[in-house]
């Protein structure tokens, strides 16, 4: 069966299960809400009579729609104004259209099933995560450290660690030995194969 009703200046074809988002309504969610201003009624192609019929609904959550900016501008008059709205919305499900009533599917009466057996396994989880042996060092689930911790291995006696001894320094080269370095070094270096001096006298050329 549907039914068209009209609230907050709207019209809204609706089935008995069916979600609808219309103006705000006053309430919290569980809430039971009639909606009276039925404006057509019908199973299938026939349709029905709309004096005294009713829609039960219920409110699922009270929201808000997305933000819209309203922004006015006259020129040449230095007027600007920027403001933003969001519509208050109330979420509805039809529970029943008159004496008839949502029968729920197979699929809404699994998933009913399924989130109890599923708010039951969290505990058991938790429970099994915190018998697990954890190794030392490891951190356990809850995040606190676990385990016994090791002596550091470093010691911290100068003593039993061993002092390092320091590099032997290389004897002072006597002076005889310094004196000889230089000259060495100024013998070693040749001249044989040095270019000319820029400033040196070019050799007069051989008379013929």
């Amino acid at each position: 069966m549907f039914a068209v009703v009209r609230t907050g200046g709207k019209q809204y074809r609706v089935h008995p299960g069916d979600k609808i988002v219309v103006e705000k309504l006053d309430g919290n969610a569980g809430d039971k809400v009639t909606l009276g201003d039925v404006l057509l009624a019908g199973d299938g192609g026939n349709l029905q009579k709309t004096d005294g019929l009713t829609v039960a609904a219920e409110i699922v959550a009270q929201a808000k729609a997305d933000k819209v900016t309203v922004f006015k501008k006259r020129r040449r008059h230095n007027y600007r104004r920027k403001k933003g709205h969001r519509q208050q919305h109330t979420i509805l499900k039809i529970v029943a259209i008159g004496d008839h009533k949502h029968v729920p599917s197979k699929a809404e009466g699994a998933e009913k099933k399924a989130a109890p057996a599923k708010a039951d396994a969290a505990p058991a989880k938790r429970a099994a995560k915190s018998e697990e042996p954890t190794v030392k060092g490891e951190k356990a689930p809850g995040g606190d450290v676990t385990g016994t911790p090791t002596a550091n291995p470093a010691p911290s006696d100068a003593k039993t660690a061993g002092a390092v001894k320091p590099a032997a320094k290389k004897p002072a080269a006597s002076k005889a030995e310094g004196a000889a370095a230089p000259k060495a070094k100024a013998e070693s270096g040749s001249t044989k194969n040095a270019a000319p001096a820029k400033g040196a006298a070019k050799k007069a050329p051989k008379g013929k």
